[in-house]
């Protein structure tokens, strides 16, 4: 069954996380205790309704303050799919932490206040999902029964957003008028709403299509890990355990080794101690290759007449997330898939107004949230693809190597 993961976004108090829970909650994904304690604590709080924010907010002081701090992962499936959602705060303060949800998305899910419409937050996280490649977003109109399910306040609203998306990265853009309080066109259309012909947000959800999403043509496959058992009956086993990060692998391909420059072909797949006839993103496999080759972690398996770029200078787009400023001339130590080395900041060319996105080329830093385009000289050659190709060879995140803090995420733009 395929999955498909979304995060939520939007401005404080745009019913996110009661969103959440009421997907949730009407597609009976929330066992009867669960509910029961959620209607306790809302009447303890003084609602007069069950307060379905709570079903995500779960730490403390989300739920004192009644706003969404940290990203709240929630699992759930129905026949059709299985779903992973990631519940990220709408506070500028915590844009890296809607940054961090976001950077794994199929779909980026943006809720807007029926009465206030587009605001700074919505474009915001419009521009960090744009940035993220997140190739898909549904704008959800929301507290639509809070302007009396007017057609012209949602129609309004969509066109001053669809006008602002044009000049971003997105390929689809769905629309959706929804109340995540009394779950009107969240899992069934709403009789409040005739005037909308389009899916529910649960149907849009189950048929979006994401298979093209992936890149299935530049083959990456990222050495995690050398599996060499030592007992007699497995002496003569050597695999290279990953995850796939792109195209397709299949026994008798030839393929290129990362730096070596070798080539081989692939003996044999193995996936749960079974062999497998092909291995595809986000696959974590085995691979036995024909010759003995000196392969270690940090490695890059891929096809010999595509390559990733071999690098150690590198551009990118960085969200810091630390609130010690980035400076130039800093140095840190950068994680690209499973390959470690040390970074230097050579040159910050803009910081990014992503309300307006305008460009600063006066600023000298990045301070926290901020998003920029920096040049990074690296200690060893890193295998990278753009980011808008390949996600994954086209991301990295950088550490302070004092605090073991991770300090900033990048986007390769060129190598």
């Amino acid at each position: 069954m395929e999955m498909l993961r979304f995060a939520t976004a939007g401005s404080v108090d745009d019913g996110k996380s009661t969103l959440i829970g009421r997907l949730l909650l009407d597609s009976k994904q929330i066992f009867e205790d669960q509910l029961e304690s959620v209607e306790r604590t809302s009447r303890e709080k003084g609602f007069d309704y069950t307060n379905l924010a709570l079903l995500t907010d779960g730490l403390r002081a989300e739920r004192e303050q009644g706003i969404t701090i940290d990203v709240a992962y929630r699992y759930f499936a129905t026949p059709s799919r299985k779903f992973i959602i990631a519940d990220t705060p709408g506070h500028v303060q915590y844009t890296r932490n809607m940054v961090t949800g976001a950077s794994t998305a199929d779909l980026a899910l943006i809720l807007v206040d029926a009465r206030h419409g587009v605001v700074e937050q919505s474009r915001r996280h419009s521009v960090i999902a744009s940035l993220l490649s997140v190739r898909h977003l549904v704008l959800c109109v929301n507290k639509m029964d809070l302007v009396d399910y007017d057609q012209l306040v949602f129609d309004r609203i969509s066109e001053d957003f669809r006008e602002w998306a044009g000049k971003l990265d997105i390929t689809d853009l769905t629309f959706i008028p929804v109340s995540a309080l009394h779950g009107d066109n969240i899992t069934s259309h709403s009789p409040n709403m005739p005037w909308y012909d389009g899916p529910t947000l649960l149907h849009h959800l189950e048929h979006l299509y994401i298979g093209s999403d992936r890149n299935l043509i530049d083959s990456r496959f990222p050495v995690q890990y050398v599996i060499r058992p030592m007992s007699d009956k497995f002496h003569d086993y050597r695999g290279y355990a990953g995850q796939v990060a792109g195209g397709t692998f299949r026994p008798g391909d030839e393929v290129l080794v990362l730096p070596s420059g070798l080539t081989t072909t692939i003996e044999g797949i193995d996936l749960y101690g079974e062999s497998i006839d092909a291995a595809i993103p986000p696959m974590s496999v085995t691979l036995r290759l024909a010759d003995n080759i000196d392969i270690s972690r940090g490695d890059m398996i891929c096809r010999p007449n595509n390559a990733p770029e071999t690098t150690q200078e590198v551009d990118a787009m960085i969200c810091w997330f630390s609130e010690r400023p980035l400076q130039v001339g800093g140095k840190y130590a950068i994680k690209h898939t499973t390959k470690s080395a040390r970074a230097l900041v050579r040159d910050l060319h803009y910081r990014m107004d992503v309300n307006t996105l305008s460009r600063d080329e006066t600023s000298g830093t990045l301070a926290m949230n901020d998003m920029g385009r920096v040049s990074l000289r690296v200690t060893a050659p890193l295998f990278v693809d753009e980011y808008r190709r390949n996600r994954t060879t086209g991301s990295f995140i950088l550490i302070d190597e004092g605090t073991n803090e991770t300090v900033g995420a990048g986007m390769i733009i060129d190598a």
